[in-house]
């Protein structure tokens, strides 16, 4: 059975103790080699003695057959291949194996057979979709070893490692299944008896192909040691968790009839609720049933864009000693069409906090001066750690595993990043291990290397990339802790904008398993990063850091994009499977311009609207004295008012870009320049 397959795992060293010996009160020890191996549609744990051990001909395996009850069945004598087929090296950390489905495989009958002397020796092998739990031993307890127990539980012997490497064998098979440790007790982990066919699929929702958001889930549960009195990050804890919904859900792509998968809505919701305690889904009681009572928004109104801000336009903004004359203009204006590149630089510093708004070109260059060296301070602290200090520092170890694995695959085919040796490469390591000292207790979280890329592209400075990347983590750090507060929080503040904008579509999304948005986790989590080109999120970014025309309008973003899409989805009749994989292929397709035109349109759409839900006022920021309760419909006399001024931004002129992306140079706004301070 073991023979034409591909060897992932092999280990020597392997034994057996087995206690029916010549004398009983001693174990005699069988060594033994174990493999991994890929047959087929199969994954096989093999266990065998080596050949001058064992007479071959008395080897046992253990296998199930159609009635699922164990028989210990004599093999046939075989020389088993030391791995012919076996690759150079395991696959990558963090690649996704398909796993296997259940798939019988004949096996004789036949009885245990002992040699005269009593001494039982034999073999097995069995699929991983027979596997159970996995027993280890405790720490600092001899060898290590592993038991395995299969469905029937049925216990095969234990296997010691008297070379080490038990761990390795583990992250092999957690490639394939999922492993969670047993709340009752720590060595035991059990295996999620669910499929993970679809894993892959799942890993292409959050990734690109050669690195993935998810796969962080497996990474920390081979290295449970590293936490201690760490936090878990929140990739691992919602990505782990997440997969409990996934392997109902992902099994469906590889079936004729995906309807015939389908949970009801009520048990997806329940899923969610364990995978992100907190996140409340609705779930209609029947068609119709809407939270919040339909509102008529009315139409949405015609918005343009204009051309980024240019170096003039800048510098005729600021007085003699450097000072922004109209910080709220200049915001409008940055709303309104973004920055030239040249701009970048220097204006990125301002709008994420690391340069004051009201401060003279000699007071920024103090600043600058004070922060340098504080940088080099912070970076000195793990600079000067040595090679015997990090081995008992395993925190600081992981965290720099973990950057030098994410660093090698960041928009590695950007010029700024591209090639081997890559001096912007050693930068984005060193800014993020600095950001360890930084702040050590939040540490390196994977994704943090996206929203740092694009900050030193423009920087081309470590020490202002550094203190830009210390500002934007300020309004990113929710979205990186173990309760996922801000995740959570986004995710029911999405929903509850889109029941409002479009209610009729969340009816049709929850309809479909999907009403609790999740497939949008990666656009929140780095704020669309992965979903745009790397040109188009330096605008993206900027727009957003304005903080205009409203409090969140990333989520409105988020709404355009799904609006956009509404159609599509709808009139094709996508079900769970097709929207998640058409909002995956929506990664670099997006128009940005179009999306901020949209995006823009529906927030003033809110805006005007006179019977605003009183908690889509607080989301986006909103004030007013009257505004409706969610349930209510009574009307708002005063109409809802942004808690910034909007007049500013409505009056900005420019050659500009309409809401269906085309460019017409000759329409304006309603207002020109003319409000340009001198």
């Amino acid at each position: 059975m073991a023979s034409g397959g591909k060897v992932i795992y092999e280990q020597e060293g392997v034994f057996i103790h087995s206690s029916c010996g010549k004398n009983d009160d001693q174990d005699s020890l069988i060594s033994g080699v174990l493999r991994v191996i890929e047959k087929e549609n199969e994954v096989i744990v093999d266990w065998r003695p080596l050949a001058d051990t064992l007479d071959a001909s008395n080897i046992l395996c253990a296998g199930k057959d159609s009635s699922s009850v164990v028989e210990w069945t004599q093999t046939p004598k075989e020389k088993c291949s030391r791995g012919a087929d076996r690759p150079i090296s395991y696959e990558a950390e963090w690649d996704m194996v398909t796993t296997v489905s259940f798939k019988k495989k004949p096996h004789s009958n036949g009885d245990a057979t002992t040699h005269a002397n009593g001494e039982s020796k034999w073999s097995f092998l069995f699929s991983l979709t027979d596997l159970k739990s996995i027993k280890r031993n405790k720490e600092g307890m001899g060898w290590s070893y592993l038991v395995f127990c299969l469905k029937d539980d049925v216990k095969l012997p234990a296997l010691h490692f008297h070379h080490g490497d038990s761990k390795l064998l583990i992250k092999c098979l957690e490639k394939h299944v999922v492993l969670n440790e047993s709340p009752q007790d720590k060595r035991i982990l059990l295996v999620n008896s669910q499929n993970k066919s679809l894993s892959q699929s799942f890993e292409n929702l959050f990734d690109e192909s050669s690195y993935g958001l998810l796969q962080v889930f497996l990474e920390s549960k081979r290295r449970k040691n590293f936490r201690g009195k760490l936090k878990k990050d929140p990739y691992t804890v919602t990505m782990g968790r997440f997969s409990k919904v996934t392997n109902y859900i992902f099994d469906s792509f590889r079936l004729s009839d995906p309807s015939s998968q389908r949970r009801p809505p009520s048990e997806m919701a329940d899923f969610l609720n364990d995978a992100i305690p907190g996140l409340k889904i609705n779930q209609q009681e029947e068609p119709g049933f809407e939270v919040i009572t339909r509102i008529d928004l009315g139409k949405q109104p015609e918005v343009s864009r204009r051309e980024p801000v240019s170096a003039e336009e800048w510098a005729k903004n600021m007085d003699s000693e450097g000072r922004i004359l109209n910080v709220d203009y200049i915001k409008q204006l940055i709303f309104k069409g973004g920055l030239c590149h040249t701009l970048r630089k220097e204006a990125w510093k301002f709008l994420l906090g690391y340069f004051p708004w009201n401060s003279t070109k000699e007071e920024r260059a103090s600043l600058q001066k004070r922060k340098t060296d504080e940088y080099f301070r912070m970076k000195l602290q793990w600079k000067s750690v040595s090679e015997e200090q990090e081995k008992r520092n395993s925190r600081l170890r992981d965290y720099r595993s973990l950057i030098e694995k994410d660093v090698n695959r960041t928009d590695r085919t950007n010029k700024f990043y591209e090639g081997e040796d890559n001096p912007g490469l050693i930068l984005l390591h060193d800014i993020l291990m600095t950001y360890c000292m930084y702040d050590f207790d939040l540490g390196y979280v994977q994704g943090m290397s996206d929203l740092l890329s694009p900050l030193l592209y423009v920087m081309e400075n470590e020490v202002d990339a550094f203190w830009c990347f210390v500002s934007y983590m300020d309004q990113m750090h929710q979205n990186f802790e173990e309760q996922m507060q801000g995740m959570k929080t986004q995710l029911i503040q999405l929903s509850t904008l889109l029941r409002l904008l479009d209610s009729g579509f969340c009816s049709y999304l929850e309809s479909q398993d999907s009403g609790y948005l999740y497939f949008c986790f990666r656009w929140l989590l780095i704020r669309f990063k992965r979903e745009f080109s790397f040109q188009d999120i330096l605008r993206l970014w900027e727009v957003m850091w304005t903080e205009l025309p409203c409090q969140n309008f990333h989520l409105l973003l988020c709404c355009a994009i799904l609006e956009s899409e509404k159609q599509q989805i709808m009139d094709k009749h996508y079900g769970f499977n097709e929207i998640l994989k058409h909002i995956n292929e929506l990664s670099m397709k997006i128009d940005v311009e179009y999306i901020l035109c949209k995006a823009e349109a529906i927030s003033m759409q809110m805006m005007n609207c006179k019977e605003l839900p009183q908690a889509v006022s607080e989301i986006l920021g909103i004030e007013s004295s009257s505004v409706t309760p969610d349930s209510d419909t009574g009307e708002d006399e005063s109409g809802a008012v942004l808690s910034c001024p909007t007049s500013l931004y409505q009056s900005v002129s420019t050659p500009v870009i309409a809401a269906n992306g085309t460019r017409d140079s000759t329409q304006q706004m309603s207002e020109t320049q003319s409000s340009t301070p001198a």
